[in-house]
């Protein structure tokens, strides 16, 4: 026997219980599958690009297997399955809302997200059924941005980032004005990855606007509403910022996802959906900008990263208290309350 299998055989025999890494992301991995059916069923719907329409129902049947694997792992350890979203959450008879290439740049970008989670799931699975179903996902994943990659390059939609000239040789860092330029006239250039997360950045909040644009046109309670038009907002401001970061270097920034939005008042999803699809996006916001500022190089960048995330997370905190109030928030997998139990017994 091999020390692989050995190993799955102990796993499974003794009965291994989930820790709370893994129940955490099992469950976040099922919200976001259930979400990932009901959006990709009305893409799915509407996409009469050709090309496109495979990768629809690749990501399709990954969130469906998904599900069904993650429910199966669940059933055994007697855990509650989560509701997340169903077919009630979506219209798959509501027209046009994104064009088909948005759908190509938003299965795209969203592969990138997924990929990331997934990669922190793999590092804290300990038993082989949960490693190997984040492995076998992240295998799919990757394969699927790669189609998506390959069909944006061929359609011509495909966004690089900027071109650097290669360097005559090494260079050793010799001055502090290298990280504390906060007052020089002329600061000096930007690093590859000080350009690279200023792109990202800029992409996401692209993206988040785009959608956000789309679901203030449809969504039904005004409260959401003036969530969405307050995000847009916050997405102009934070892309306009980086851009400048970049234009002010003649680096080019990319372009906005605006116009990949339809002038459709007929809402494809719940409002449930919508607003929680935008909190994760915000989240996944605050995330790069904290890698961000860990990377860069540059106190003036840092700082505005530092800035601007405190602001994306007084914007998210409205919106948990807003789905709190449409009670439209599964609560996630806890810890015991010891406390409440003592209490109990008094």
């Amino acid at each position: 026997m091999t020390n692989t299998n050995k190993d799955e055989k102990e796993l499974t025999e003794h009965n291994i219980p989930l820790t709370a890494s893994e129940i955490g992301f099992l469950w976040t991995q099922y919200i976001n599958d259930s979400l990932a059916v009901c959006v990709m069923k009305y893409f799915k719907s509407i996409c009469e690009d050709k090309e496109i329409l495979p990768l629809i129902e690749n990501s399709l049947s990954i969130a469906e297997n998904d599900i069904k694997i993650i429910t199966e792992i669940f059933n055994k350890e007697n855990h509650p399955i989560p509701i997340g979203f169903t077919d009630e959450d979506v219209n798959v008879n509501a027209p046009r809302l994104f064009t088909d290439i948005f759908i190509l740049m938003y299965i795209q970008k969203l592969e990138i997200i997924a990929m990331a989670g997934i990669g922190v799931a793999i590092g804290v699975s300990a038993r082989s059924d949960v490693s190997n179903f984040f492995r076998n996902l992240l295998i799919s994943v990757s394969e699927l941005h790669d189609k998506s990659r390959k069909v944006m390059l061929s359609k011509g939609v495909y966004v690089r980032s900027a071109q650097l000239a290669s360097p005559d040789k090494v260079d050793f860092i010799d001055k502090q004005g290298f990280l504390f330029d906060f007052l020089g006239s002329h600061k000096r250039p930007l690093t590859a990855i000080e350009i690279t997360h200023l792109f990202i950045n800029i992409q996401t909040n692209a993206m988040g606007k785009a959608m956000m644009m789309a679901f203030a046109q449809v969504c039904k309670n005004e409260d959401i509403r003036q969530f969405f038009v307050e995000g847009i907002g916050i997405s102009n401001k934070h892309m306009k910022k980086f851009g400048s970061t970049l234009t002010n270097e003649d680096i080019p920034a990319p372009m906005s996802w605006d116009s990949h939005v339809t002038n459709s008042t007929v809402s494809p999803f719940s409002d449930k959906l919508m607003m929680f699809h935008t909190t994760t996006l915000i989240a996944v916001g605050i995330g790069n900008y904290g890698t961000a500022a860990g990377t860069c190089q540059r106190m003036d960048l840092n700082a505005t990263y530092t800035r601007l995330s405190a602001e994306i997370a007084l914007y998210a905190e409205d919106g948990a208290n807003i789905m709190i109030k449409h009670a439209y928030l599964e609560e996630p997998p806890k810890a015991t309350d010891h406390k409440a139990l003592f209490k109990k017994k008094k």
